[in-house]
């Protein structure tokens, strides 16, 4: 099977928490900052970021030394994974929040590692890194200005 794919169905299988953990009218419902993204933004900066991870991943799989940065791409996605459920399905945005951090640290980290065996795929991590500044700015604001709505 080709890297890319392999890479690309464990993006999909991230991706699909969208599915099962949808926003809904709870999140609706919520408090959000000026600079929320429309809704219709999501989808589509989520499947450029796992198209290019993906195919940033199966770049850099094949160049000796790669075994910290494909360890860093296989903790983002598990964390990646993880959000989703704890923001929407659990409503537990301080967890969410400790989550997302970790997780733009691991980016951060990625990204690093990437560039320094192969530019051109360090370059494609950057538009994840500037959504999660985003997204944990989001997730940080609609924390602190809906103190009742997080879940147990």
């Amino acid at each position: 099977m080709n890297l890319f794919l392999i890479f690309l169905l464990a993006s999909a299988a991230a991706a699909t928490t969208g599915f099962v953990f949808r926003p809904g009218t709870w999140y609706e419902g919520l408090a959000k900052p000026g600079f929320t993204p429309p809704n219709w933004a999501f989808p589509v900066a989520w499947t450029a970021i796992y198209l290019l991870s993906a195919y940033a991943a199966s770049r850099v799989a094949l160049l000796p030394g790669a075994g910290m940065a494909l360890a860093l791409w296989a903790a983002q996605i598990a964390l990646n994974t993880l959000w989703t459920p704890l923001f929407f399905g659990a409503r537990r945005m301080a967890l969410a929040m400790v989550c997302i951090l970790t997780l733009l640290v691991t980016v951060a980290a990625m990204t690093l590692a990437f560039w320094r065996l192969d530019w051109l795929s360090g370059l494609m991590i950057l538009p994840y890194l500037a959504w999660l500044l985003v997204a944990t700015g989001l997730n940080w604001r609609i924390w602190r200005d809906n103190p009742g709505a997080a879940g147990g």
